[in-house]
């Protein structure tokens, strides 16, 4: 019986370091846990830096989109980035008559794919230094790598940079950037 104790107790303390390894291996973002089980939408809602687009992703009708099945990767602005707008440009898009104009800038973070940094990084190699991303919003990004970061550069000539890269879902992956990419208007 003690025997059977000890072998359920080192078995819990196995599972618990197995599961606390593989929840430490995705990063933290917005002082928040972010949890590979959980989609897109259930993870952002937790992050503190990204309050302005989750209410942005709700004022454009995308919250069923981005809980889906996926596979997505969102280059997934804070709130500083928004923050750095032109004064006003926020407050105008979450206007029910800016709908269509916010869903065109949200979808322009929006890739129908699961791409990892390695990966977006291994195609701009292959591309000679720069890759064309296109975008479930049409619009066509320009990624580039230097002493391992990844930047965007947007149809505007905006540059984002990938702050916190591979912040994997349970329908694709989250890249953290420090900058809005726009679409051409």
């Amino acid at each position: 019986m003690i025997k059977s104790a000890l072998r359920a107790a080192a078995l819990t303390a196995a599972l618990s370091a197995i599961a606390f390894a593989a929840q430490a291996k995705n990063p933290m973002v917005g002082g928040a846990a972010m949890y590979a089980n959980k989609n897109i939408v259930e993870n952002a809602v937790n992050s503190k830096d990204h309050t302005t687009l989750v209410a942005a992703v709700k004022a454009a009708g995308l919250v069923s989109t981005l809980e889906g099945k996926g596979p997505f990767t969102v280059f997934a602005p804070t709130n500083e980035a928004f923050a750095a707008l032109p004064k006003g440009t926020v407050d105008t898009l979450l206007k029910p008559e800016n709908k269509g104009t916010l869903v065109k800038v949200l979808t322009c973070h929006v890739v129908a794919a699961d791409a990892m940094s390695k990966t977006v990084a291994k195609m701009i190699k292959d591309d000679g230094g720069e890759h064309d991303i296109k975008t479930v919003g049409g619009c066509v990004l320009k990624a580039k790598e230097s002493m391992g970061k990844i930047t965007l550069t947007d149809e505007n000539g905006g540059v984002a940079h990938v702050t916190i890269a591979d912040v994997k879902q349970s329908n694709g992956v989250i890249h953290v950037v420090d900058e809005v990419l726009l679409p051409k208007m």
